[in-house]
């Protein structure tokens, strides 16, 4: 029997035992790192990259590396109760107002999300404005939008899975080889390079200090974001973990189902963290010893022929055609997940926000189709009314930094309040959660201390 048609079943039924067989049941952690690899990696890990050069790299791997303690903790949640990241979130001590304030929080954030999104369609059509020099950029992102929005409303769950999963490989593999190449060039990485890197620093050699607040929004984007957080629930359970693991009961035999697809979600997960931690750090290595060493902007005008100068500096000419062909498919895959995921998310938030009622399945899957819609067509009018695709992706990178340490805590307090104690995370995972809260809380309020820190001087 096929995942799919296992995880469709009422039946629940036992973790597979086998490697293999296993992972069969892989993907929540694909169709997330579809997501990320578009607006977090190709845009603001490569500005990040040009405007800091190597010096960020340890920031850009702990940013990727802790996030991942939160994103198991909020799915396994998810896994053993059932309930969405909103509902649980709902569920957190604190002031009420219809909903629990960090859901209000939230909403802001998912504001800007979609904001971010339309940076991430107008970057797309601006792809196709190079090889077609003399064909408007709104031509392009009507038909990209309209491309998307087919797919979603026709396509499930397992299109989904394998569109983004064969996007992320291609992606991958091709920035990898990138890296790989540029060894033989004159942007070639050196030991220095490395090892400023990873320096633990935030200020260059010769003393001067890197803009933080880039910094601070690609810690925010690259690796799992504080919304692909948020997603990764809705796709565990969408792929079936909570309904193969069966009903919450107070038997052993449910306790030992449960921790069998707990296991296969680890494995989703951590398998995902290699994936994109190797693409984020591909990127920043490529935007910093070619854009950093070429003195090239990542900004909002030309931004994919700046872009471009990476694949170019390795692979030569034909680089140019192959940049358009890899960041074509990371740009929709990134357009396709992150409004397939939002639409999710909308509906829910519908129900929680006491807006609407949602009874049935059936009722629940139309106004998800009804937001594949909506959400493209408004990510598409904001585009083309501001127009400047890095900004729009930024203030995403920005607002999911914020939040960052509030799901961190939030995953804390499921942890040790909400979860079974017969499957709580061991203590070195644990010690994981609270290094992840610690880090973010201090990366935060160093922004912060950032921005007020003039302020208070004049």
């Amino acid at each position: 029997m096929s995942a799919a048609a296992e995880a469709a079943g009422a039946e629940p039924i036992d973790a597979p035992a086998t490697w293999w067989g296993r992972v069969r049941h892989l993907g929540p952690g694909l169709i997330v790192t579809g997501s990320i690899v578009g607006s977090g990696e190709l845009i603001m890990t490569t500005k990040a990259g040009s405007e800091a050069g190597f010096v960020l790299l340890w920031l850009v791997i702990i940013g990727c590396v802790i996030k991942v303690f939160v994103q198991i903790e909020l799915g396994r949640h998810a896994l053993v109760s059932g309930e969405t990241t909103l509902e649980a979130l709902d569920r957190l001590p604190g002031p009420r107002c219809i909903v629990s304030w960090i859901l209000w929080l939230w909403l802001v954030m998912y504001v800007c999300l979609v904001i971010q999104v339309s940076g991430v369609a107008g970057s797309l059509a601006e792809v196709f404005t190079l090889p077609f020099p003399d064909s408007p950029v709104e031509l392009w992102i009507v038909l990209a939008t309209l491309a998307v929005i087919a797919l979603l409303v026709w396509g499930r769950y397992r299109m989904v899975e394998r569109v983004s999963t064969a996007m992320v490989f291609l992606f991958t593999a091709s920035t990898l080889l990138a890296v790989v190449l540029l060894q033989w060039t004159d942007s070639r990485l050196t030991p220095e390079d490395i090892a400023e890197g990873l320096s633990f620093r935030l200020a260059h050699r010769d003393g001067e200090w890197v803009d933080f607040t880039v910094a601070f929004a690609a810690f925010g984007i690259t690796g799992v974001g504080a919304s692909e957080l948020i997603y990764y629930p809705y796709w565990c359970i969408e792929k079936g973990y909570a309904r193969l693991a069966g009903p919450r009961e107070d038997t052993e035999k449910w306790r030992q189902r449960a921790r069998g697809w707990i296991s296969v979600l680890y494995m989703d997960a951590w398998l995902s963290l290699c994936v994109y931690t190797l693409a984020t750090v591909a990127f920043y290595l490529l935007g910093a010893a070619v854009l950093h060493g070429q003195q090239i902007p990542v900004a909002d005008q030309q931004l994919i022929e700046s872009l471009s100068h990476m694949y170019l500096t390795s692979f030569g000419r034909w680089g140019f055609d192959l940049f358009l062909f890899g960041a074509f498919f990371v740009l929709f895959s990134t357009y396709f997940v992150a409004t397939a995921s939002n639409a999710r998310l909308f509906a829910d938030a519908l129900a929680v926000f006491r807006v609407a009622r949602l009874p049935t399945q059936e009722a629940r899957r139309f106004t998800v189709k009804l937001a594949c819609i909506a959400l493209p067509l408004l990510s598409m009018l904001f585009f083309l009314g501001v127009g400047k695709p890095v900004s729009l992706v930024m203030v995403g990178g920005v607002a999911q930094a914020a939040m960052l340490p509030l799901l961190a805590g939030a995953a804390l307090y499921l942890r040790y309040r909400r979860s079974e104690p017969a499957l709580r995370p061991g203590k070195i995972f644990t010690a994981g959660l609270w290094l992840a809260l610690s880090a973010m809380v201090l990366i935060a309020a160093f922004e912060l201390f950032q921005r007020i820190a003039p302020l208070l001087v004049r």
